[in-house]
């Protein structure tokens, strides 16, 4: 048991020393069954929640159906606003309908924010009265420092959460909605002739990774809240404001792994903070844009390739390829009379 506490310590100093912990946004580790606190970092600081918003959007569906407002099978119609919604969507016409089933798959799974909108109106009548529900819903759930101005977190100066927040808001959807979990693990679902896929590569490539969500925008960054089971017990992270994709699943993953393996640790010197009893960070930042930073074409600020260096790229290519046609007729030389600097330089 020694061996195996020493274990569990060495690896949470090495998580804290080691860089994770230098990674650009707030993160947050937690035990869903009672809040306990694994690890934190800047878990107060504002940021946008991007599609994360999302979340909360399904728990008040979740809420609708419990109360008999709506059923999984009841249709919901599809309306301008909807359509006017930008990427990532459905893309239906106007007065087309999906069932509460098909929306909600929608929503978690492709992150739609048409289909945000089409919930949105299902249950309230405007996206406004919706809006005004999250929020009331927020504030019961102890979501102290998060306003939502739209039902799917596109991109709004106001949107703000923190990842203490949101670790509050995913601990509430999982106990007061078990129903409903396996809609956050689904990695892919067809909506009539629709095949939608997630965003979450930790379904595929963690151990136990059983959700939740995703979300990105341009000044957010990539977010996540992450969720993986391992021998009954759960561990979920929260990861906001990485510069790509790539970097969110890893940190998630880092993080994730850090909670198993400190758990039986943090026990040892019964560390007993809470989402709730942890103290507010004296120092919490106010919202910040990491859109400089993050890597994507969409924000303008993907890398690309210096003139100098793809002069350098083109050339190699070049020389391979003639070395290989060289090669391939025996030795024989080739000139460029009878390889065209284009055909040289064609893609594989």
């Amino acid at each position: 048991m020694r061996a195996r506490w020493f274990s569990a310590a060495l690896s949470a100093l090495t998580f804290l020393f080691g860089g994770t912990a230098l990674a650009r946004g707030p993160a947050l580790v937690f035990d869903p069954s009672d809040g306990k606190v694994l690890y934190a970092e800047d878990a107060d600081d504002h940021w946008h929640p991007a599609s994360l918003t999302k979340i909360m959007t399904a728990y008040v569906t979740f809420d609708a159906i419990k109360s008999g407002k709506l059923t999984l099978e009841q249709r919901i119609p599809y309306s301008e606003r909807a359509q006017s919604q930008p990427p990532s969507k459905l893309g239906l016409h106007v007065g087309a309908n999906l069932t509460v089933d098909q929306a909600l798959k929608a929503l978690i799974i492709k992150s739609a924010n048409d289909v945000a909108v089409m919930l949105a109106e299902a249950i309230d009548g405007s996206q406004p009265e919706f809006v005004a529900r999250m929020n009331r819903t927020a504030q019961r759930l102890g979501m102290t420092r998060t306003i939502f101005v739209n039902p799917n977190g596109l991109p709004a100066p106001e949107q703000v959460t923190t990842a203490r927040d949101l670790a509050k808001l995913a601990r509430a959807t999982i106990k007061d909605h078990p129903e409903h979990l396996p809609y956050w693990s689904m990695f892919n679902a067809k909506i009539g002739k629709i095949l939608i896929g997630s965003h979450n590569g930790l379904l595929r490539s963690f151990q136990g990774a059983d959700g939740m969500k995703t979300g990105f925008i341009c000044d957010s960054g990539f977010n996540v809240v992450a969720s993986a089971t391992r021998d009954g017990r759960q561990i979920m992270a929260v990861v906001l404001g990485e510069a790509t994709g790539g970097q969110r699943t890893i940190r998630a993953a880092s993080l994730l792994e850090h909670g198993f393996q400190s758990y039986d640790w943090k026990l040892l010197f019964n560390h007993t903070a809470s989402l709730d009893t942890m103290p507010i960070a004296s120092d919490a930042r106010p919202v910040t844009s990491v859109r400089k930073t993050v890597l994507s074409f969409e924000c303008g600020t993907a890398r690309r390739k210096s003139p100098a260096k793809k002069k350098i790229i083109k050339k190699k290519k070049t020389r391979a390829t003639e070395a290989s046609l060289e090669q391939s007729v025996g030795g024989a030389e080739v000139t460029t009379s009878k390889v065209s600097a284009g055909q040289a330089n064609a893609p594989n």
